[in-house]
């Protein structure tokens, strides 16, 4: 179980989260619903220890997160996909893919491209092209992908359909969705859910950095 309590960021001193708390049980899917600003972003970076709370805490499977290095979240298997997609434009593909696999020894490389390519096969065609030649849809399938990687138990997905093609953002919905009943539990930051909506357990509104409503979806 992911389990956030009551944790408060301060970034440049101002407050993004205040106070917010989640629980997410194993093998779900939730989608965190807010406005640009309302602390989405700064919650999937304070799990993924980015940023770190001046209050509350932040836990997986029971381990308290702020005693783990940021690095060893991927052995964990957790995985996390920026907003900005955050590709490294000289590297490949493939290389893009691997950044995560490589901070950790215990992780095969192998192994973890054949888990990739199986989910997002379109991605070995293009394996060798550098990431600075795709297109913004071609990127955020990367970004998916690198994630998938390593995010073997939990997924932290920052605004997966935001900016691309309608038929890309069908693509990676398929993705995403396809994950289901594979003991895998899912993240979703999105500021509208919007056609996701249907195929989440839950639907969780932050705004201003605090809880503010939810629901089952």
């Amino acid at each position: 179980m992911l389990n956030i309590e009551s944790v408060n960021v301060t970034i440049q001193s101002v407050q993004a989260l205040r106070g917010f708390s989640l629980a997410v049980e194993r093998g779900s899917m939730v989608g965190l619903v807010g406005r640009n600003g309302a602390g989405k972003t700064t919650l999937l970076r304070t799990i993924m220890g980015h940023l770190t709370p001046i209050a509350g805490r932040v836990s997986w499977d029971g381990v308290d997160l702020a005693t783990v290095p940021r690095h060893a979240r991927a052995a964990m298997g957790v995985g996390y996909m920026p907003e900005d997609r955050g590709l490294v434009p000289e590297l490949t593909v493939e290389e893009n893919i691997l950044v995560p696999v490589w901070v950790s020894k215990t992780l095969d490389e192998r192994e973890r491209l054949a888990r990739v390519y199986e989910v997002l096969p379109e991605l070995r065609e293009m394996r060798e092209r550098r990431a600075l030649l795709l297109s913004g849809g071609q990127q955020k399938l990367v970004a998916l992908a690198r994630a998938l990687a390593v995010g073997t138990r939990l997924l932290l997905l920052d605004e997966p359909f935001e900016g691309v093609a309608p038929a890309l953002s069908q693509r990676l919905s398929e993705v995403v969705f396809g994950l289901r009943g594979k003991d895998l539990t899912v993240v979703i930051a999105q500021s509208e859910l919007n056609h996701a909506a249907s195929m989440l357990d839950r639907e969780v509104v932050i705004e201003r950095g605090a809880n503010a409503k939810e629901k089952a979806a």
